[in-house]
């Protein structure tokens, strides 16, 4: 492969990283995961106060863009961020969206 179709591959998975994360509920569920946090469907849909299901949604659509990773611990699936660089992202949002 070319390193010009090896650099669109990233990124278009970049992009494709980034539309998953564009939602106000995915944004959330991202700040409840940065510094190595795990935490389970439960405990995310407790927090955001929406449906488990609407959350295993969110959660569904971040996992399959390489957002988030998963383990399973007995009954319990453990979410977490795939990669700690994506705290930087969120860090860069609220930067840029919060005025003082």
């Amino acid at each position: 492969m070319h390193t010009n179709e090896q650099t669109l591959e990233k990124l278009t998975v970049a992009a494709e990283m980034l539309k998953a994360i564009a939602h106000p509920m995915r944004i959330t569920i991202l700040s409840f995961l940065e510094g190595e946090q795990k935490l389970t469907v439960t405990e995310i849909y407790e927090r955001l106060g929406i449906e488990q299901s609407a959350t295993s949604h969110h959660l569904g659509i971040l996992k399959s863009k390489g957002v988030l990773a998963s383990t399973r611990d007995g009954k319990n699936t453990y979410y977490y961020l795939k990669h700690a660089g994506l705290s930087g992202i969120l860090k860069c949002v609220e930067d840029c969206t919060c005025t003082n």
